[in-house]
């Protein structure tokens, strides 16, 4: 199984940043220290052909340049530089990677992404290419699919992706989260799942369950594009949910094992994860790496 990882072009960063962005080095560290069968490689950038397949002109010439303005680099959240941009990149060739090596193999990670709060003329929350949404229409503009289903767990709400996917019936936006967290205003994507405050495993595991199975009566995807958050977890800082260890390996389970069963591939970005101890975070994400291992090489039907 392929892990693509881009934590070598980290940003330098004051330090109120630079502790949620330190799980993703640590998380391949703990990959690479396993004994887990996988193959962890460092992905090509995306090029600004794939990237103009969802994001305007003008967006891109402005994140190129530094031609920003200093209230969309706030709405970004970080501050403009040469490594801001080369790390969305990369982070994007991650996801993309990931798309292409599912596609061949049925499974695939990009160890960072998910970065689903950008929008085709912006960027929001620390997001600023819609990784997901450009990986989907490279792959489509390839040949190698024709649809795509993005399925969100990460805590927040993709509001980018949903704007993106709009009118588009080829791409797909589910997305499962805590309908009063950020962003306070929403985005209507294809299928929304806003949960209230304090949910736990069993109606999150069985409203999940029952969202698979209407997407599936509505679409049958070539392709899921997978943001397993850790961020729906009960210690997460930032996230109003109440998932246990437990919880989030089933919610992972049941994503990979339902996809499986029906021969359709699956590449997954870890999105977000905002525990006090970063050490829980790469713990959460390791689990759900580790669940999708199991299982690619138990019974694979690709």
């Amino acid at each position: 199984m392929k892990l693509f990882y881009s934590d070598t072009f980290e940003l330098p960063l004051p330090d109120s940043h630079r502790f949620p962005m330190a799980k993703y080095r640590l998380l391949r560290e703990r990959i690479a220290q396993s004994e887990l069968n996988v193959e962890l490689l460092i992905p090509p950038a995306a090029t600004d052909d794939q990237i103009l397949l969802v994001h305007s002109p003008d967006y891109l010439r402005k994140i190129k340049t530094g031609e920003l303005s200093a209230l969309e680099q706030r709405r970004i959240g970080f501050p403009w530089s040469e490594k801001m941009v080369e790390r969305s990149r990369r982070s994007t060739g991650a996801t993309i990677a990931a798309g292409f090596a599912a596609a061949q193999d049925g499974m695939a990670f990009n160890l960072a992404g998910g970065t689903h709060h950008a929008f085709a003329n912006a960027g929001q929350g620390y997001c600023v290419f819609n990784d997901t949404c450009v990986a989907a229409k490279t792959l489509q503009s390839a040949g190698v699919i024709k649809t795509a289903l993005v399925v969100d767990c990460d805590v927040h709400q993709g509001n980018g992706t949903a704007s993106i996917a709009v009118g588009d019936p080829s791409l797909f936006a589910f997305s499962m989260h805590c309908g009063k967290n950020f962003p306070f205003q929403k985005t209507d994507g294809d299928l929304d799942v806003a949960l209230p405050p304090g949910t736990g495993d069993d109606i999150y595991i069985s409203q999940l369950e029952q969202s698979l199975k209407q997407i599936w009566s509505r679409l049958s995807p070539d392709m899921v594009f997978y943001l397993a958050g850790a961020d729906p977890f009960l210690e997460d800082r930032l996230g109003q949910l109440c998932l246990s260890r437990a919880g989030l390996r089933e919610r992972d389970r049941l994503v990979f094992d339902y996809f499986r069963d029906r021969s359709v591939p699956v590449a997954t970005c870890m999105a977000g994860g905002y525990a006090d101890n970063v050490h829980t975070i790469v713990d959460l994400h390791f689990a759900t790496v580790a669940t999708a291992e199991a299982r690619f090489y138990t019974e694979r039907q690709f």
